[in-house]
């Protein structure tokens, strides 16, 4: 597909708009950036620009253009004499001249004498991830999450201290006591180790895997010398408790952030010898 040069031109574009944005003078901040201006200069000659605009500080009109070159190889001087013959019947107008990959040094003395800006105009690349010593920059962010699920009770069953419940209850052989609440209406009251927890404790704090197998099908059982087993409605003292439980396998989800993404472009100034990089959210960072 042929390289008309409009996508860079829009992305120059773009790019500029970003930069008024950011400024501190309020007086840029609205400016109207126009694509393929048309000029007519001081001969009657019609010139297209392909990015201008024009802004009034201090009583004074200021107008710009640039002229944008989607090369893959550095501009030659012949360039810069073809905007500086565009411009030359056209008083007071600022020119600047964007680029990809740079400037020979005869285009750079030759636009040096006749006042036209040089810009590398471009997406960000593996340049602009070190500091001027060298020092890298932080490019991408690699974020590792484990979620580890609490045990799942498949079934508990309490060792009933039948004595107890003789001595203590109303209960005959053969009754069917029902259990009623949510597993955080039941508890086990353990009165030697002053422990009362219900049964969600039991799943979210107390049950564990042990030795190699970490997450899989458990069973515990558990002695008790002096514990109740409790409901709202019932109160019943047990020498113990057999649980099965399930512990599922944890889940590993791993997240790269690439931070290049942010950046809309970057803007080199050739005379000044300034970067600018320009992010997605409008800001602008000066190095």
């Amino acid at each position: 597909m042929k390289n008309t040069g409009k996508n860079y031109e829009n992305f120059v574009a773009s790019i500029q708009t970003a930069i008024f944005q950011a400024e501190q003078d309020s007086s840029l901040k609205n400016i109207n950036i126009q694509t393929n201006k048309i000029i007519t200069d001081n001969n009657g000659n019609k010139r297209e620009f392909d990015i201008y605009w024009k802004f009034k500080a201090g009583g004074v009109i200021y107008e710009t253009v640039i002229e944008c070159k989607d090369y893959q190889s550095t501009v030659g001087i012949d360039k810069i004499d073809g905007i500086i013959g565009k411009i030359g019947d056209i008083p007071n107008l600022r020119a600047i001249f964007a680029t990809t990959k740079g400037y020979q040094s005869g285009a750079k003395s030759k636009a040096e004498n006749n006042g036209i800006e040089l810009l590398i105009v471009r997406k960000q690349n593996d340049s602009d991830w070190a500091s001027k010593d060298g020092t890298p920059y932080i490019k991408t962010i690699n974020i590792r999450g484990t979620a580890i699920f609490p045990a799942r009770i498949i079934s508990f069953d309490p060792v009933i201290d039948m004595k107890w419940v003789d001595e203590n209850t109303n209960f005959n052989d053969g009754d069917t006591v029902e259990l009623k609440g949510l597993n955080n209406q039941i508890f086990i009251n353990d009165l030697d180790r002053q422990e009362r927890y219900s049964l969600h404790d039991l799943e979210n704090k107390k049950l564990v895997s042990s030795g190699d197998k970490k997450y899989g099908n458990f069973e515990n059982k558990v002695k008790l010398n002096n514990a109740f087993f409790e409901t709202q409605d019932l109160k019943v003292k047990i020498l113990g408790y057999i649980v099965k439980y399930y512990i599922a396998k944890p889940y590993i989800h791993n997240t790269e952030i690439d931070l290049s993404a942010n950046i809309l472009g970057v803007v080199e100034n050739i005379q000044k010898g300034t970067k600018q990089t320009v992010l997605n959210d409008g800001s602008v960072q000066m190095e």
